[in-house]
Order: C-alpha cells, then structure tokens, then sequence
C-alpha cells in the first residue's frame, strides 16, 4: 500500500490543516497533535505507554515550526519547546479528523 502524500500543510495559530486532496482536508487541533506525539520522550518504546503527562501541555500551545522530513513525515516545532516528533504523513492519515475520516469524532491513530 502507497502512503498518501499531502498536497499542502498549513500552520495556523491553533491547528495544522493537512490537504490530502482537493476535496479531503483534515484540521488537526494544535493540543491534540502534541499531545498524540510518538517521540521517545512522550511514548514509551517497548511497551507504548504514554510518558508526556497532559497536565505539562498548555492549553494554547501551537506549532511555530514544521519541517519536512524526507518525503513521509513532518517535524512540528512547538511553542511549548518541544521538537523532536516526527508525524508520519501514513499516521496523520490514520488520524484524520475531518468527518469524512471520522464522522463519530474520534480519531484512533494507534488503529
């Protein structure tokens, strides 16, 4: 299976808007995207228990920062000073939380 690839990402102040296609646009919320990273400072690498306590994440963190990396993934720089998750384009796919996607709401990226 081939892995989507963005046509456009867009930082906001307060989400990431990811255009998978003209008409397939998920808005992911700044707190949820870091609160979801997978980096081995927030999740645990042999068991996947999560280490990032939410209460540590402000309430109006936002992306300062996204850089490609290769053409899988994006590295989002947090104004909370976190930078080193990676959010592969094949999960934020997954995770998609446009009605489309989800029409319950709740996106399930570990599914």
């Amino acid at each position: 299976m081939s892995v989507e690839i963005p046509r456009q990402i867009h930082r906001g102040e307060r989400e990431i808007v990811v255009t998978w296609s003209e008409h397939h646009r998920g808005a992911f919320p700044a707190r949820w995207l870091r609160l979801h990273c997978q980096c081995a400072a927030c999740v645990e690498e042999m068991s996947g228990r999560p280490l990032l306590d939410p209460d540590l994440v402000p309430g109006d963190v936002r992306p300062i920062g996204i850089t490609l990396v290769g053409s899988y993934a994006i590295r989002v720089t947090w104004s909370d000073g976190h930078d080193t998750g990676i959010y592969t384009y094949e999960w934020m796919r997954r995770a998609c939380p446009c009605d489309r996607c989800h029409p319950d709401g709740d996106p399930n990226p570990a599914a």
